[in-house]
């Protein structure tokens, strides 16, 4: 095939005369007639699903919620209520161009970013678009906001503040636990093993099982909950986004900024962290099963090392045992180390 404007020549792909003139002739009808192009791709569509035609980005959106479960649910069902989503909800799929997408990115924020690809990829994968409306590279770039712990100090100016019993409880308990707040106002009486101190359950997100030592401060804290039934009767019922505006309405009062519910999660692992507790103990703790998830929770802490000679005046304290070169044959035999008496 040779371009007569440009002079680019490019291979048809074919080696059969007949297939390779259809598709030549069809390219220069496609260069000669642009305008009915894109109704002669809906025909052909049109034969193998005829709602191609009709089905908007509201049908998708609905399609995608219905697939959902839990938590994910109530996130997706506030995402599609998104102001700049108004741009395409009405629109026809198969009518979407770039622009229509640019403009959306444009009102939106880094949530309508993430949720609109993931929509755009579900359309897709279902075969309702035919095509990418953005390819990879001209999606605008996912930039998060930093996300940090909460401090000890806000988290008491915050518990210090709040006047419902429930709710207090609820914020000091994240602090013990670090458990997600999904997990969190989920919990019964019946989670609890007094005797062991330990809470476990089955997280929401993951479905992995997460298992909370908890200490005397936590104690405290739960022996003033319900001793059966949920431990949280009224936040239990309560959405997500329902608790965790309630939380931000409270750090708002305060004048405490960039932090969520979430971030007492972040502040447990930075606090485990920092104080050297054993990091596979964190991840069950918080219910991960990746160590790059885990690590990324406590990427925040600062960690001071003490000075290899203190480690050394420890040891000399100590009165380690020494261990003494032996031959191959007594070395099995032999225990490696030894306090004295």
């Amino acid at each position: 095939m040779h371009d007569n404007i440009t002079g680019k020549q490019l291979s048809l792909k074919t080696s059969d005369r007949t297939e390779a003139l259809r598709v030549l002739h069809a390219k220069n009808e496609a260069e000669k007639q642009p305008a009915i192009n894109l109704q002669i791709a809906r025909a052909y569509l049109a034969a193998g699903d005829p709602d191609i035609a009709t089905r908007t980005w509201q049908v998708a959106m609905d399609a995608v919620v219905k697939l959902k479960q839990g938590s994910t649910r109530e996130r997706w069902q506030a995402a599609v209520h998104d102001k700049a989503l108004e741009v395409i909800r009405r629109l026809p799929i198969l009518e979407t161009r770039p622009e229509h997408f640019l403009r959306v990115l444009e009102l939106g924020t880094v949530a309508t970013n993430v949720y609109l690809r993931r929509l755009h990829n579900f359309a897709l994968a279902v075969t309702w678009l035919p095509w990418p409306v953005l390819n990879k590279q001209q999606w605008p770039r996912v930039r998060y906001k930093e996300k940090r712990g909460i401090t000890a100090e806000e988290h008491r100016a915050v518990v210090a503040a709040e006047r419902n019993p429930e709710r207090k409880a609820f914020f000091e308990l994240a602090w013990h636990l670090g458990a997600a707040q999904g997990d969190l106002a989920t919990l019964r009486a019946d989670n609890i093993d007094w005797e062991n101190r330990i809470i476990s359950f089955r997280r929401k997100k993951t479905g992995t099982v997460a298992v909370l030592r908890f200490g005397e401060e936590g104690e405290a804290v739960l022996r003033r909950l319900p001793t059966f039934g949920p431990l949280f009767p009224n936040l239990s019922r309560l959405p997500s986004t329902e608790r965790a505006s309630i939380f931000r309405l409270r750090c708002q009062a305060l004048g405490i900024e960039g932090v969520t519910l979430h971030s007492y999660r972040y502040a447990w692992a930075e606090r485990a962290r920092k104080c050297g507790y054993p990091e596979r103990f964190a991840k069950e703790a918080l219910g991960h099963e990746s160590n790059a998830v885990h690590r990324a929770y406590a990427k925040k802490a600062k960690v001071e090392a003490p000075p290899l000679e203190d480690y050394e005046k420890v040891g000399a304290n100590q009165r380690v045992v020494r261990l003494r070169m032996q031959n191959t044959a007594t070395l099995a035999e032999t225990p490696l180390n030894r306090r004295t008496a």
